[in-house]
């Protein structure tokens, strides 16, 4: 009579998975769907499972996200109002950057991470031809660190923008061409919480 090896094996298996479960380890992460990209997009309700009602703590964030990333915290200065946030790592790169008031809820979250989606299927490279004929009454400068670039409103959506980035020759304070948009692509995915 011959014991099959996986009788052998199974009652290792049923106690690695119960100590997995007590290690906070996510299952998303054992699913093979996720292992050759991540599974977070971004919709008008918010990223991931991340939305308007989000509390802005490391283990809602992380939940939110599925822990896809490593984060690190910080605090900055906006429109001279204290910021709170969490960027979401892989590697050295931000990915992604979660924020908000300290002690507060998400009201803001930037994407850079070209596996990461919008519903409507725009990613980071998508160029500026595919979702616009014409910048007037869709896009405007963007703000701080994007100042040089253009944030437009995303086709039928109240609460996502897209970041475009390109060459432009013309003075700072001017929105480029639409000709010469053409070419520019996007460089971050931005949920807002407030509606455009």
């Amino acid at each position: 009579m011959t014991i099959r090896p996986l009788w052998l094996a199974l009652p290792l298996m049923l106690t690695g998975c119960s100590t997995m479960a007590n290690a906070h380890m996510s299952w998303s992460s054992l699913n093979p769907i996720n292992w050759f990209g991540s599974s977070l997009e971004v919709t008008d309700e918010g990223v991931g499972k991340i939305t308007a009602n989000t509390p802005l703590t490391e283990t809602a964030v992380n939940d939110g996200l599925d822990g896809n990333y490593h984060l690190r915290s910080g605090m900055s200065m906006n429109e001279g109002k204290m910021r709170s946030f969490y960027q979401g790592m892989d590697d050295k790169t931000v990915k992604i950057t979660v924020a908000g008031e300290p002690k507060g809820k998400v009201d803001r979250i930037e994407v850079s991470d070209p596996n990461v989606a919008s519903q409507w299927g725009v990613k980071i490279g998508t160029p500026f031809s595919t979702l616009y004929t014409k910048a007037f009454d869709a896009c405007q400068k963007a703000q701080g660190d994007d100042a040089q670039n253009i944030e437009c409103k995303a086709p039928g959506s109240q609460h996502v923008s897209y970041i475009f980035t390109g060459v432009w020759d013309g003075p700072d304070q001017l929105m480029p061409s639409d000709d010469a948009l053409k070419s520019w692509k996007v460089s971050k995915i931005v949920w807002h919480a407030k509606a455009n």
